[in-house]
């Protein structure tokens, strides 16, 4: 018996949110690109859902509500850094031959997606990644339907570009 006014999480509530960690570490680690920043966010993704679990709707999507907790837990993060400009960050990274052709091409396609737009590139893993629907991803992310859609258009297009070594290239205005 919970005593009066402790939270009570129903086992398979519990159990639901412990199985979904893989997931928020394989998208924190997508964001933010390291290990252990990723993991960071992971933890003050699930600290904060746990703080606000009285808001979350029970019959709604948890894993939905999760990636919302974890891009506003990030979005305040990225707010709150105060980047520094410094030479090394402009200069291009030097070329590297690799051994093998799959290790080129994953690593173009992890180069394409970081140089992709924060907004685009969160839209892109959601969806391709992380595979939430549209509407899903638009309720993450705090953002119409359409606007995701156009989001994923182009990021989808910056990578292909990018990945056919057409970087320069612009979208074409159509009248």
């Amino acid at each position: 018996m919970a005593r009066p006014g402790a939270l009570f999480i129903p086992m398979s509530d519990a159990g639901s949110l412990v199985a979904l960690i893989p997931r928020l570490r394989r998208y924190a680690r997508a964001l933010v690109g390291e290990r252990g920043a990723a993991d960071d966010l992971v933890q003050d993704t699930l600290e904060r859902a746990w703080s606000k679990l009285h808001l979350f709707r029970h019959g709604t999507n948890l894993r939905a509500w999760l990636f919302t907790v974890m891009h506003n837990v990030h979005v305040n993060r990225v707010r709150a850094a105060r980047p520094t400009d410094t030479l090394e960050d402009d200069m291009p990274e030097l070329a590297q031959r690799a051994a093998q052709g799959d290790a080129l091409m994953v690593r173009d396609l992890e180069r394409a997606i970081e140089a992709l737009p924060t907004a685009q590139r969160e839209v892109l893993l959601l969806v391709a990644l992380e595979d939430l629907s549209y509407d899903e991803t638009a309720r993450v992310l705090g953002i119409p339907i359409g606007t995701v859609m156009s989001r994923l258009a182009r990021a989808r297009e910056k990578v292909r570009a990018s990945m056919d070594g057409k970087t320069g290239t612009k979208l074409q205005i159509v009248k």
